[in-house]
């Protein structure tokens, strides 16, 4: 079910058969540095990971992480969207694209129509993001959305701080 379209992209919900896309994203070196090694090491944890995150929270909040592919063809690039964490007072966004797709500016262009979408459709007086300090691309790409730093989090169970960023409805 495609939820966004961008100039270039197709945002839609992900299912089942998107596991393999999963399993390889997941475990991308870039991936496990910067938002964590999840675990992931079959198409079975990549199935469990899918149930569990997307599209249980498809079902409970009407959102959640999307899969990224290129527009007019059947190709998985990345994923973006909106996930509702217990130790968060908002919503945040999320987005992680395979390296081969860096630098073509298909973050940014998922990552804004994933903002207008909280904005427009869901009606988010606010949206945060969470990031590693050492992931300077991606505080460039939530600065020019237009968040803005706001201190530290901690998420229960981990071992390590993140940087908070906030935007507020303009």
């Amino acid at each position: 079910m495609v939820v966004l379209e961008t100039e270039r992209l197709q945002l839609r919900r992900f299912t089942l058969d998107d596991a393999a896309f999963i399993l390889r994203l997941l475990n991308d070196p870039g991936f496990v540095r910067y938002i964590g090694d999840k675990g992931v090491r079959d198409l079975d944890a990549a199935r469990g990971y899918l149930q569990a995150g997307p599209m249980a929270s498809y079902e409970r909040h009407g959102f959640g992480l999307w899969c990224v592919g290129l527009r007019g063809e059947d190709t998985a690039i990345g994923m973006a969207g909106l996930i509702r964490r217990d130790y968060l007072d908002d919503m945040d966004i999320g987005y992680a694209f395979l390296p081969e797709y860096a630098g073509m500016g298909y973050a940014l262009e998922a990552a804004s129509a994933v903002m207008a979408h909280a904005r427009g459709v869901l009606d988010a007086p606010r949206v945060l993001a969470i990031v590693d300090e050492d992931n300077a691309s991606s505080i460039r790409l939530l600065e020019k959305l237009g968040f803005q730093g706001n201190g530290v989090v901690r998420a229960p169970g981990s071992e390590r701080d993140v940087r908070l960023f906030v935007a507020d409805s303009e």
